[in-house]
């Protein structure tokens, strides 16, 4: 974690003038403060309210004040491992990920990240380490300031906009390859670690996959990547949005998460027995994401608009059935061999806290080992045509999240009531606002 003369040496090689200190915050949004070189000490850090830990999407906050004390500040401490450049900085300027840290040094409950590390740690105290990959789709959409304005696809190099469903397209694709040369290069600077980009299935909707790895750097490089795609696209007059329905008649953008088990001492998956055949903690995994992630859900679909994604027909989950290789389900298990036994959970919208998304499907399947839940039958039809599981809006999600005791022990009791205030204030906010839908057909038809 930290280093600071680890810190110091690298900000000396890099020449660097200015300092991005960085938390994500429950939104999984970027807070903290910029600091000049000169003024920046790593193995002091920095001070931050706690607070920012507790705001809603919009800025604003619970009516309580879930903070340890009356609005206290914390210490943010620098990861050396997150050391990055900022490639679109006119100055050099480095970019660093804070833990954040009561004064007596004991983590803060409510740091995303401190929760992630909390879930982790049940899989290192039993000798095994946890392996995600994370998959996220998004939109590229033109600039639109006006709110009350349906977004649209923006032009590409042939100045024209795509006309209906593209997927696969390499040539869709390259309609936009500026683009992606700048991210692929920018992404390469910050140590993100890219795989392959497709065109989904929607209109100017991009899918760019990270190679599998350590869970909380995985997250940190889901973190890191929005920053980065937001602004190259910015800089090439469009934005790139990750809500997870931007658009009417389009499917959502989801971030899919390929997840393993590997022990330590043999660096064997434990997913697969040595006759390569699936093994009990494979099953029990499948259970516990099959049991817990109804009252997750909240995590996986953080705001209203998370729900309009997952309906039937589209892509997207409506149920926690599981099949191999069938992509109507909730739960995937890709083909592979038995090293490469994973399961893909297809839940979370690309909206999400990517902390908080990896630390719950981890703790949903650790909760299954632990108790050794079974999971239904394996779907081999469509899971389409199954009943619905999940809750349909974030108020009954947010409902189910407070009744859940095990994932509340996981993930702390306190975290969990902090995270429904803000859902729950969220969703007051949105309850007030009244749609065009509503205007258009109600006000001279009632």
């Amino acid at each position: 974690m930290t280093d600071p003369d680890a810190v110091q040496r690298w900000l000396d090689e890099h020449r660097i003038t200015e300092i991005e200190c960085l938390t994500p915050d429950m939104s999984g949004q970027a807070r903290g403060k910029i600091v000049p070189r000169h003024r920046y000490d790593p193995a002091a850090g920095l001070r931050l309210p706690e607070a920012v830990l507790t705001m809603t999407v919009t800025g604003d906050y619970p009516e309580k004040d879930y903070t340890a004390v009356s609005d206290p500040d914390m210490r943010l401490v620098p990861d050396a491992a997150t050391l990055r450049p900022v490639p679109w900085a006119k100055e050099p300027t480095a970019q660093i990920i804070h833990d954040c840290l009561h004064f007596d040094g004991t983590p803060v409950e409510l740091s995303p990240r401190n929760v992630l590390r909390r879930v982790l740690q049940l899989y290192t105290d039993r000798g095994w380490k946890a392996v995600v990959a994370p998959e996220m789709e998004f939109y590229l959409v033109q600039i639109e300031p006006d709110e009350d304005i349906p977004l649209k696809p923006p032009m590409g190099r042939t100045q024209r906009t795509e006309a209906g469903m593209q997927s696969f397209s390499i040539d869709s694709v390259s309609e936009y390859g500026e683009i992606f040369d700048v991210l692929y290069d920018w992404c390469e600077a910050e140590g993100i670690a890219l795989d392959t980009l497709i065109h989904e299935m929607g209109t100017a909707q991009m899918e760019i996959n990270l190679d599998h790895g350590d869970p909380l750097s995985l997250a940190d490089q889901v973190f890191l990547f929005k920053r980065t795609v937001r602004e190259v696209a910015i800089r090439h007059q469009m934005y790139a949005t990750f809500m997870a329905k931007p658009m009417q008649g389009q499917p959502g953008s989801a971030m899919h998460l390929h997840q393993s088990v590997v022990d330590v001492a043999t660096g064997a998956n434990i997913f697969s027995r040595p006759d390569g055949e699936p093994s009990p903690e494979f099953f029990h995994f499948i259970g516990g994401l099959q049991t817990y992630l109804p009252a997750a859900t909240a995590f996986f679909a953080p705001y209203v608009n998370s729900y309009r994604r997952l309906s039937r027909y589209t892509a997207a989950p409506i149920n926690l059935g599981w099949g191999y290789d069938n992509r109507t389900c909730g739960l995937r298990v890709p083909r592979s061999g038995p090293e490469a036994r994973r399961v893909e959970n297809r839940l979370a919208g690309v909206d999400t806290n990517p902390y908080l998304v990896t630390a719950a499907t981890l703790a949903c399947g650790w909760l299954g080992i632990e108790q050794k839940l079974q999971p239904s039958e394996p779907l081999a039809g469509s899971a389409y045509e199954q009943p619905r599981q999940l809750p349909r809006h974030l108020d009954d999600a947010v409902e189910l999240l407070l009744r859940c005791q095990p994932l509340a022990e996981l993930f702390g009791a306190h975290f969990v009531e902090t995270y429904a205030a803000i859902k729950e204030a969220e969703y007051r906010e949105y309850f007030d606002v009244i749609s065009p839908w509503e205007r258009r057909y109600l006000l001279l038809n009632v």
